[in-house]
């Protein structure tokens, strides 16, 4: 048997751009050689080159992450050309992409999320005090104010508490005009302090569910922003997680749920709080970071998956169909 041909898919024009290619660098240098002939290419200029050589791919990987890569436009050309492609289709991807549309499937499923309200750009020049203070009111403080599709915490901003309610209103629409320079929608979300918690599931008909990371961002965080996610050092990740046995199986429940509930398929990771007992979905990940490092091949690995190996497995799921 001849080897797979495998193209790699890194790069893309969002604002993830940068930790796309270093994954997809990390990727190339452990994909096995003996396996695979690989072909690297970037969405942003070489979409044209994937449409002509579609007939020669077996397999892709798609190491992308934000808009134009994670959120189900690649994933829908790569089903046009027939070629096969590790993770989640057109529906799961755009459904986990946004914020809003998951946080919607997850209530009907049953799953706890914080309370939250959704904020058009177009209500944007309607807000007065009285709307920011029934935000307030609502939420409490602080309030977490992120884009509705946007990946790696870019956008997010969290409000607290001030001496003056004028100064915290102030801040509340600097970071609402800031998240809608990423994103025509936003999510104000009451911050839920506690534990920070991942969990990566693995699989199509049989999900596994992988062993859960604690996360505690470095002093000077609030939370795991981008530069606590990808500054070395920035973040210590504790795997397994320092919680009890009826937790853990409980995170591992909610990954799994929210994983079928948004229609996933391969792999997903889904980011959660543990906060007096009670544990809150966050977000799923449909292309979680792979870089050697990442959440997911941390979590991978202490299941028994060397790097490698994670990469072979999810080669061989995209290969099932």
């Amino acid at each position: 048997m001849g080897k797979i041909r495998l193209a790699l898919l890194s790069g893309g024009d969002s604002s993830e751009r940068e930790v796309s290619l270093n994954s997809g660098k990390q990727v190339y240098e452990a994909l096995d050689k003996g396996k695979y002939d690989i072909v690297k290419y970037d969405p942003k200029t070489d979409l044209k080159q994937i449409v002509e050589d579609a007939q020669s791919i077996d397999v892709s990987l798609l190491i992308l992450h934000g808009p134009n890569g994670e959120d189900g436009t690649v994933q829908g050309l790569l089903d046009l050309l027939k070629i096969p492609y590790q993770g989640s289709g057109v529906l799961g991807s755009a459904l986990a992409m946004n914020k809003l549309a998951s946080k919607k499937v997850y209530e009907q499923a049953g799953i706890k999320i914080p309370p939250y309200i959704a904020l058009s750009k177009g209500d944007f020049l309607k807000i007065d005090s009285a709307e920011i203070d029934s935000w307030i009111d609502r939420l409490g403080l602080p309030i977490v104010v992120k884009p509705a599709c946007a990946g790696s915490s870019v956008g997010m901003s969290i409000v607290k508490k001030g001496e003056k309610i004028d100064e915290v209103r102030s801040k509340i629409l600097q970071a609402v005009e800031n998240a809608f320079n990423f994103d025509t929608n936003l999510i104000l979300e009451a911050y839920i302090k506690g534990v920070e918690l991942t969990c990566g599931v693995l699989g199509n008909s049989k999900i596994e569910a992988l062993p859960v990371i604690e996360i505690i961002p470095g002093k000077g965080y609030d939370f795991f922003d981008y530069n606590a996610k990808y500054l070395k050092g920035a973040t210590q990740e504790i795997c397994p997680a320092r919680i009890s046995d009826d937790i853990k199986q409980k995170v591992q429940d909610y990954a799994v749920a929210a994983h079928k509930a948004l229609f996933l398929r391969g792999y997903s990771r889904s980011d959660m709080i543990l906060s007096d007992g009670e544990i809150y979905l966050l977000e799923t990940n449909t292309i979680p970071g792979m870089t050697a490092t990442s959440l997911y091949p941390q979590s991978a690995q202490v299941a028994g998956y060397t790097f490698s190996e994670l990469l072979d497995r999810l080669i061989l799921l995209a290969m099932e169909g």
